[in-house]
This record gives C-alpha cells, structure tokens and sequence, in this order.
C-alpha cells in the first residue's frame, strides 16, 4: 500500500476542555468550499483563514486586554512600534498635519520626525502638560494627537482632560499610548481617548519574552481602517509571543501592585541621598504634574522612576557598573528592575541641544522597577550611587 500524505481531519474530540490556552501555530486554516470561505470574509461566519489576517491567539490575547481597557475589537501587532504604525501611517495621507507630545518614546519622535513627513504627512510636537500649546498647534488639516499621559522617560504628565476636550471640540483625533500608565492607573476611553494602543511587551507581558502591541478605537470605522492596514503590512502578531503575553497577563495586577510599591520607596530614597541631582516619580510633593498625578492617577504612580545624577557620563558609567543586579537596558516592565540610560539608547538620535531642552542630561537614568526585594533594590542602588560620585 502507498502511504498517503492526506493531513488529519481535525483534533481528537473530548468531553473536557484545557484549563490553559492551547498555543495554535498554524499558519493556513482549511475551509471545506468557496462558499463558506466567503461567509468567512464576508462576516455571516466566525473563523480563520490566513494567520496573517488573525489568529486564536491573538484574539485571546487581544480580548483580554481589551477587557481591561473597556472596549471592544482591539487586535495585536508585532510590537508596540508596529501598533504606533497602524496609527500614524494606517489613517493619514498625504497633506494631513499629526500633532505629537515632545516626549514620547524615541522611536514614535523618529516617526513623527523623518517618516510622516517624508510621506508627506506634516508633524508638529507639542508640550502636552500645557493644553494651550496644544490648541495652537492645530490647524484646519490637523486629524490627530498623540501622547503618553506619563512621558518617556521624564515622568510628566500630560493634562489629557483639557487635551480630549479641545480634540473633541476642534474635530480631532485623539490617540494615547497607555504603555506606561496601563488600564490599572488608567483608562483612556473612559477619559475621552479616541484610540487607546500599548506596548505589550512591557508590564502586560511582563516577562522580555515577547514582542508585542495592541490597539483599539472607539469608532468601528476606524478599528477597521487600523485592522485593514495591519493585515495589509502585516504587522502580524506571532501566536507563540500572544501565549506567553497571556500567560504574562495572569499576574499583571500581583506584578503591577508589587512594583508600583517599591517604585515608591526607592524614590522616596533616591530623592534624600547624596549625589541625585532630582528625583522624577508622580506621587512626590516636588513632583511638577503631582496635582495633575493625583487627578488622573487616584495616588497612583506606578513602576517607572527617572532621576538626574550629580555630574555627567562619567558618573553614569561609575554608577551602571556598580549597580551589580539590575539590568542596565533600554526596556521597561519585566519582573526583574531595568536601567536605562535615554542619552545612549532611546533619545541618542537626538542632539545634545534637544536632549537638554527636554531635561535629558548625561547624568539622567529612567528605572522600571521590578519584584525584588525593596531593601536589596536600594542597597543596589547606594552602591551605584556611591561609585558614582568617587568617579
């Protein structure tokens, strides 16, 4: 007898069902006629026929998050730059005008800065804790603000009441990065967002094993035009990377709490010891936006510390390398406490001149903050400090 090649005809049947998410790499989905394909893409019938086009994993994913947002139809890209993607080259074209916060995430500054406008789509950034610098900047061809209600990596907070209202009155977009803040300090929509998107590599995955965005909009016209487009590039989110994330999502709130208080206390260190030039975390006394945290926030700040050393890269280095432990790299919400230096990493595109205008000096660290034990993190952190200023 020849053997055969024909594939098996579906998954062996059961009276039970997983407790966890089976993980469903397949790239192709069979149909059983041209029929019911169409009754696929034509939306009579639920199902799969292209992982580029969606996938169990993702929508698994994508439903969970979107639950914790408040909304319905988000859907998963590659990574958090790819959902930015969607976003600002999905909806605008040619003769648009994009407004953006002057502090956001280096690669979404590259974006605005060279891609927009060499599609010919105009930018202009914005200082988003001051909402009168965002009206002026808006013109007749204006479609879109972007911000991040916690900048990267200076911790201001941008007054995203005021800035949705004039949005809604002007007739434009407006789209937060929630990546920093995540639904468990804030929900966007609910403060009037248009479209919400995240990192979900960072604290919902929380574990730097997988790439990830997610992306929503309040208008289904607009969802679509976002979910056409990710198809189109393929911005495709990989089902391996939305189990993990799952999996990641499980203990989101635990982590979240766990580092948000330590975050606190080793600010509450960082801001009395010896060679720290300031101290950057929301719910400080001296922190610029407090009040505007306070609102926002409901008192809370978070896992994300930045602080400015005495002296310049020199004592940066002295204190990296003496800080044994935490990890010195440009990412943010794992388990384990993260440093990063935005002058030779996220903003090192950026002039001197620029970096200085947004308070980025070469003594300047931003700290994700992790599950250590509190005490460990800032006699971690005194070493650091220590070696900094022998140097």
């Amino acid at each position: 007898m020849k053997p055969t090649l024909q594939r098996p005809t579906g998954w062996p049947q059961s009276l039970s069902s997983p407790v966890a998410t089976p993980i469903m790499p397949s790239v192709v989905y069979a149909s059983t006629s041209p029929d019911e394909l169409d009754s696929q893409y034509e939306g009579r019938a639920e199902g799969y026929t292209y992982a580029r086009e969606g996938h169990p994993n993702a929508d698994v994913l994508a439903r969970r998050i979107d639950a914790l947002e408040g909304i319905e139809g988000g859907i998963m890209t590659g990574s958090g730059m790819a959902a930015v993607a969607a976003v600002l080259l999905g909806l605008f074209k040619t003769g648009d005008h994009v407004i953006g916060a002057d502090q956001l995430y280096g690669r979404s500054l590259r974006m605005m800065a060279e891609d927009l406008p060499r599609l010919g789509i105009a930018t202009t950034l914005a200082d988003v804790t001051d909402p009168a610098a965002v009206a002026a900047a808006i013109r007749p061809e204006t479609r879109l603000v972007l911000i991040e209600v916690v900048s990267n990596p200076t911790i201001r907070l941008a007054d995203l009441d005021a800035i949705a209202g004039i949005c809604a009155e002007r007739g434009v977009l407006l789209a937060v990065d929630n990546t920093f803040t995540t639904p468990l300090a804030l929900r966007p929509f609910e403060h009037g967002a248009d479209i919400v998107l995240h990192s979900v590599t960072k604290l919902l995955a929380g574990h730097s094993d997988a790439t990830l965005g997610w992306v929503a909009a309040k208008d289904p016209a607009i969802a679509d035009r976002l979910n056409v487009f990710a198809v189109t590039a393929g911005l495709t989110a990989s089902p391996f990377d939305c189990w993990l994330a799952e999996r990641g999502m499980a203990t989101f709130p635990l982590r979240f709490a766990r580092a948000q208080e330590t975050a606190q206390r080793l600010a509450d260190f960082l801001g009395s010891a010896k060679g720290v030039k300031q101290v950057l975390y929301p719910t400080r006394p001296d922190h610029p936006d407090v009040a505007r945290a306070q609102s926002l926030l409901h008192g809370q700040g978070g896992n994300m510390v930045s602080f400015e050393l005495e002296g310049g890269r020199a004592q940066a280095n002295a204190f990296a390398e003496a800080a044994k432990g935490v990890a010195f790299a440009p990412t943010l919400g794992d388990v384990g406490t993260t440093l990063s230096h935005p002058a030779s990493s996220s903003h090192r595109a950026l002039s001197a001149a620029a970096r200085t205008a947004l308070g980025i000096s070469e003594g300047f660290f931003r700290v994700s903050v992790g599950l250590e034990d509190p005490e460990a993190l800032i006699a971690t952190f005194s070493a650091g400090l220590e070696a900094a200023q022998e140097a």
